[in-house]
């Protein structure tokens, strides 16, 4: 993966319009599958690779690539519009084969400097370069890279009518990901907040974006867009529009998200359980939520909780390095 490698090259067969979604989204939600097929969704900055969507994760914190790597099965949701500028805002929802990079740490921590500043240049502007060299610990990356193999778009989060749909065919041979590397994956490093109920509870009220996923029948993440109820107790009532796709009970994750128009802040929250629908009411069986990575206040709280957050990552940085027969890689800024 050098650095002169396409930036953007779309897939023959594409439908159109689409790459304009793809490449102005600030975040999609990225769904992958737990060992037990569970689904995990997470707010995700993406980028068009070559022929495929990709999204990365830091070496340091590497679940949402282990997952894939797993079980290739995954799915994309494009339904933010937060800070896309003017025009159309569709509902994108994309399930494909996953494909992780790990083998050339040092050209995905390039090609993540690279792509990051170019799309999101105020979440770094102002800020001195050599502090955020110092940085490795975020900016060393795994890449996925997905394989579009079905998609589906709606005019909006409303899924009022029936989408467009479009499938990869014929299906060409699909690429195997970089071998895991030896030794054991590293444990979540962010404890979930004790009083997570009272969080998730001010998340439901106050942020804009809610998105469910489930597991559909041929065993990939299927995200949608919903409108979200209050928390009584353990369960959350939700409305899903009439055309979208068939909801199936059983192992659900709800995301509450939102963020600035420019990204400077985020606020995200994930809530795992179990999604039933009694005569046609879909309820969420909220069992835990996991822990979150949001990022508010000033830029100089943002750089101090980096700070403090690097000082904690960087045994872990070394470790996965080593995990790999690799050195720790330089961040090489423009």
């Amino acid at each position: 993966m050098s650095d002169d490698a396409p930036a953007a090259v779309p897939a023959p067969g594409w439908p159109d319009g689409l790459l304009e979604v793809f490449e102005r989204s600030i975040t999609c939600e990225y769904a992958s599958l737990t060992r037990s097929g569970s689904p995990v969704t997470i707010p995700t900055t993406p980028y068009v690779g070559d022929g495929t969507l990709d999204i990365s994760t830091g070496l340091t914190y590497p679940a949402k690539a282990e997952r894939a790597r797993r079980n290739a099965k995954v799915a994309l949701l494009f339904a933010d519009p937060i800070g896309i500028g003017a025009g159309e805002a569709p509902v994108v929802l994309v399930q494909g084969h996953a494909r992780v990079r790990d083998a050339d740490l040092q050209a995905n921590t390039d090609r993540y400097v690279r792509l990051t500043t170019a799309k999101l240049p105020e979440v770094t502007k102002g800020q001195p370069k050599f502090l955020l060299r110092r940085f490795a610990f975020y900016y060393a990356r795994m890449w996925v890279e997905i394989t579009p193999l079905r998609i589906r778009r709606w005019a909006d989060r409303d899924l009022a009518a029936q989408p467009y749909e479009w499938r990869l065919e014929p299906l060409p041979l699909l690429p195997a990901s970089d071998p895991e590397p030896p030794g054991r994956q590293p444990p979540p490093w962010k404890e979930v907040p004790q009083q997570w109920r009272e969080t998730a509870a001010r998340a439901l009220r106050e942020l804009p974006l809610a998105d469910l996923t489930v597991v559909d029948g041929d065993g990939y993440p299927l995200c949608i867009p919903v409108r979200a109820g209050e928390l009584i107790g353990d369960e959350l009532a939700l409305q899903i529009g009439a055309g979208a796709p068939q909801v199936p009970d059983g192992p659900a994750c709800l995301t509450v998200h939102g963020h600035d128009e420019k990204f400077t802040s985020q606020e995200n929250h994930t809530l795992v359980g179990s999604l039933s629908s009694d005569a046609g009411a879909p309820k969420l069986r909220v069992e835990r939520a996991l822990a979150n990575w949001s990022i508010n206040g000033s830029r100089a709280k943002i750089a101090f909780d980096f700070m403090r957050n690097g000082r904690r990552l960087a045994p872990r940085l070394k470790a996965e390095t080593a995990r790999r027969g690799q050195p720790v890689p330089r961040v090489n800024l423009p």
